[in-house]
C-alpha cells in the first residue's frame, strides 16, 4: 500500500539456511519479527516496526507428478494460478490476480469465486523458530474463513504441496477469472488487497457502494471508486489516514444496513 514507517531490522531469505540464520540472530537479540510475502493483507504503523521484518523470497515451484504442485511459500499466488491453468490443472485458477504469496495464501486461507486455498492442499511444510522443519499433511491442519491454524504456531510457511485435477478447460477459466479481476478490481493501484471480510450472507465491496461512500477520501487514502472494498493510495497516503476512512466505512454501513465490518487486512502495530 506504500505506508507505514521503517523497520528496526529487515532481512531478504531466498533459502532455507539463510531463514535458518535470520531466526537465530532474531532469538540471539531478543527480537520482536514478522514475516511478509507480496505485503497484501498487512498495514504497518505510521512509526514503523520495532523488530525485524523477513521478507519472503522463497520462490521455487516443482512439478512432482502430472497433477500435484510442490511451491515455495515466497512465490507470487497469482502466478501460480495463471502457471498451473497453463499446465492444464484445475483448482487453483481463482488464485489469478490474489496479490499475494503462496505462504500468505496458506496463512490467511486466500479465497475468491467460492473457493480457498485449503481445498486443494496437500502438505504444508514450516520452519519452526528453534530452526526445525515440520510437514502437516492435510488431515493435521485446520482451516476457517480468513484463517488457519497456522496463525497461532511459532512457526514460518516455508512450501506447500498442492494436489490439483487435469482439465482442458482451466485455462479458459483462469482468463475469465482474471479478466473480470482487471475490469472490477484496482489492480494496478497501491492497496493491501480487500479491506473488509464479507459479512455472512452479505459482501462488503456492495453494502460500502449502497452507502454512497465510492471515492471518499481522508488524505491521500480514497475507498476505491472502481471496488469498494479497495482503499488505495492515491499520493502521500499514511496508515493513519487509512484507519480514519476505514473507521468512518464501518460507522456509515453500520448505521445504513446494521452490519458490523471487520478488517481482513491485519493491522501491524509498531511494538
Amino acid at each position: 500500500m506504500g505506508v507505514g514507517g521503517p523497520a528496526d531490522f529487515f532481512a531478504v531469505v531466498n533459502t532455507i539456511d539463510e531463514l535458518r540464520e535470520v531466526l537465530a540472530f532474531r532469538k540471539e537479540h531478543s527480537l520482536r519479527h514478522i514475516v511478509v510475502g507480496r505485503g497484501s493483507n498487512t498495514l504497518f504503523d505510521d512509526k514503523g516496526f520495532k523488530g525485524l521484518v523477513i521478507l519472503n523470497k522463497l520462490s521455487f515451484l516443482e512439478r512432482l507428478v502430472p497433477t500435484t504442485l510442490y511451491v515455495g511459500s515466497g512465490y507470487n499466488f497469482s502466478l501460480l494460478g495463471s502457471q498451473s491453468a497453463r499446465f492444464g490443472l484445475s483448482g487453483l485458477e481463482f488464485a489469478s490476480g490474489i496479490p499475494g504469496s503462496v505462504g500468505g495464501a496458506v496463512f490467511m486461507n486466500a479465497g475468491a469465486n467460492g473457493i480457498e486455498t485449503c481445498e486443494t492442499l496437500k502438505k504444508v511444510e514450516v520452519l519452526t523458530f528453534d530452526g526445525d522443519l515440520i510437514s502437516y499433511e492435510k488431515d493435521q491442519m485446520t482451516f476457517r474463513y480468513r484463517w488457519s491454524c497456522f496463525q497461532e504456531m511459532e512457526a514460518i510457511i516455508t512450501s506447500a504441496t498442492f494436489q490439483l485435477t487435469e482439465s482442458p478447460e482451466a485455462r479458459q477459466k483462469q482468463l475469465t477469472i482474471i479478466k473480470k479481476r482487471q475490469e472490477t478490481q484496482p489492480l494496478k493501484e497501491k492497496s493491501s488487497g480487500c479491506m473488509f471480510r464479507n459479512p455472512e450472507g452479505g459482501h462488503s465491496g456492495a453494502m460500502i457502494e449502497k452507502c454512497g461512500l465510492k471515492g471518499l477520501r481522508v488524505g491521500g487514502a480514497e475507498v476505491s471508486p472502481q471496488h469498494a472494498n479497495f482503499i488505495v493510495n492515491v499520493g502521500g497516503a499514511t496508515t493513519n489516514d487509512v484507519l480514519t476512512l476505514v473507521d468512518l466505512i464501518k460507522q456509515k454501513v453500520k448505521e445504513k444496513t446494521g452490519h458490523d465490518l471487520h478488517m481482513e487486512v491485519r493491522k501491524i502495530p509498531y511494538e
